[in-house]
């Protein structure tokens, strides 16, 4: 049985306040999970909601109202939904000796803390591109030319196809497109992309020079995001097998919501719930662990990844040769 100065956890907001804000700082270590499946808050650990339908979310009636009459009402249909957070954590020991020994060089707790939540993000990323580049859940529309054929490719055609797809299919426009850095950069060199930037008034621009924001005027959406996370598959002790985390053989056109009201329709959501200490960017603890005379410090959060509408998503796929 442990003692009791194993089980005892103290909150480290010392160390918390070091992070940077939120979006700033995933945006650093380029995750861009919270972005495209935004995060809202839960009362419970776990439980149903109604959701609405999509051809309920649209539907026309009939508003006029005769004198001494009522007004128009309808009751909407909605089908359940559920969801069930799950605790992640990462734990990381700072070691006595290791800790005096260098401290005039680097802040060991702010390390092993940076360490145990790059664990915990970095695993919310992995479940969010799995979610939403995943084959088996959107059949995908592979394109003619891959984004990579920088003469042949055409990525303005193909995202314009997406986007209608999404708008048939639900009768609401969707507003981004999902990409990897790679892809990005692909885009950035594309005949048919720097043309219709030339012709647009822009007319000598680099290809180093084109944003995100550039494209996402482009493709008439409010952001194309990008990710350049990677992951490490390998066992370890074994060679690195590093791959990107969202897939440069897909592109995902979709719509985000922007408010917290679950009726918004959307993608999906991240739902967190704080009532056992979570937070989003990870609750930081520590405690005291004799056995291996050290510091244990602790980061965790308690979500579930949501997908709510999955016709608010066209994949594209044969986006990379």
């Amino acid at each position: 049985m442990p003692s009791p100065s194993n089980s005892l956890a103290t909150l480290r907001p010392d160390i918390a306040t070091s992070f940077m804000e939120f979006d700033l700082e995933a945006d650093r270590m380029n995750f861009i999970g919270p972005r495209v499946m935004p995060v809202i808050e839960a009362a419970e650990a776990a439980g149903t909601f109604g959701k609405l339908r999509i051809e309920d979310l649209l539907q026309a009636r009939d508003t006029a109202r005769a004198p001494h009459s009522g007004y128009s009402r309808q009751a909407y249909q909605f089908t359940t939904a559920s969801f069930a957070t799950v605790e992640h954590g990462a734990e990381e020991v700072v070691d006595d000796n290791e800790s005096r020994r260098y401290r005039q060089y680097f802040d060991a707790e702010l390390i092993a803390a940076n360490r145990a939540r790059d664990a915990v993000l970095r695993n919310a990323e992995i479940r969010i591109a799995n979610l939403l580049f995943n084959a088996a859940t959107f059949t995908p529309d592979n394109v003619t030319n891959e984004w990579d054929d920088l003469v042949n490719g055409t990525p303005i055609t193909d995202v314009e196809t997406g986007i209608q797809a999404v708008y048939d299919a639900t009768g609401i426009w969707p507003n981004a497109l999902v990409i990897n850095r790679k892809v990005f950069r692909n885009l950035r060199n594309s005949a048919q992309v720097v043309e219709r930037i030339k012709y647009s008034g822009r007319d000598g621009v680099k290809a180093d020079e084109i944003t995100a924001s550039m494209l996402g005027e482009l493709f008439g959406l409010d952001q194309v995001i990008v990710s350049g996370a990677s992951k490490n598959t390998a066992n370890q002790g074994q060679s690195a097998a590093l791959s990107p985390i969202w897939s440069d053989e897909y592109a995902m056109i979709i719509r985000i919501s922007e408010s917290q009201d679950l009726s918004d329709p959307c993608i999906g959501r991240t739902v967190h719930w704080a009532e056992d200490g979570s937070e989003v960017l990870g609750t930081v603890e520590s405690y005291r662990e004799e056995d291996v005379r050290g510091d244990v410090i602790r980061v965790r959060h308690q979500v579930d990844e949501l997908l709510l509408y999955p016709q608010m998503g066209k994949l594209l796929g044969n986006i990379t040769t």
